[in-house]
């Protein structure tokens, strides 16, 4: 089983806006990919690349030690794409704190242990003042006491229960689950008379 995951603390990169989709996220062009190794450089691209004289946050210097995400509502909306939260995983980030998550999105991210963390309005907004004003601020994720802190502010998140207590055992990775359980396993396999045939 995985190492559980009960905190995350880092410097944050606000990218803000409501209903960010997946093709937003990773576009459509980069889910030709054999393996996720390489899906960092595509995240968020597009926006990226039509971002100007003004650098999209993910380019902006100020934020270059991130490895926590505030957002807005519905992030991840869209296509289903497992795509997206690799790639937000890939460029280095550990965590999400928005107001809402797409349900997909929200347990495509969870079996790969990135946090989502929902916040209220005015804490997401509390969030991207301090950021602003400081962006090497660091802010704490406590996933046991569902609390976000920075720099002497506190504010309750949200994840669902199933989710947070997978993100606290390590359980949220069925792959290693299934690995660390082999021996009972192959038992079950051993004892199912339709797989029979694969012991001859």
């Amino acid at each position: 089983m995985s190492a559980g995951v009960s905190q995350v603390s880092g410097a944050c990169v606000p990218i803000p806006g409501d209903d960010i989709d997946t093709d937003r996220i990773v576009p459509a062009r980069f889910l030709r990919c054999v393996t996720f190794d390489a899906l960092g450089d595509a995240l968020f691209r597009d926006d990226r690349d039509r971002s100007g004289d003004t650098p999209h946050p993910l380019d902006d210097a100020r934020y270059s030690e991130a490895t926590i995400i505030v957002s807005g509502r519905n992030f991840g909306c869209g296509s289903s794409r497992e795509h997206a939260p690799q790639a937000v995983v890939r460029a280095g980030f550990r965590a999400i704190i928005a107001e809402s998550f797409a349900e997909i999105f929200a347990a495509n991210s969870l079996a790969i242990g990135l946090v989502c963390a929902e916040v209220d309005a005015s804490t997401r907004e509390e969030l991207f003042r301090r950021i602003a004003a400081d962006p090497a601020i660091r802010v704490e994720l406590d996933l046991a006491a569902c609390r976000v802190r920075a720099d002497g502010f506190e504010a309750p998140v949200r994840l669902p229960d199933a989710a947070r207590i997978a993100l606290l055992d390590g359980s949220f990775d069925p792959l290693t689950e299934l690995l660390a359980n082999h021996d009972a396993v192959a038992r079950v396999a051993h004892a199912l008379p339709y797989l029979a045939w694969t012991s001859r």
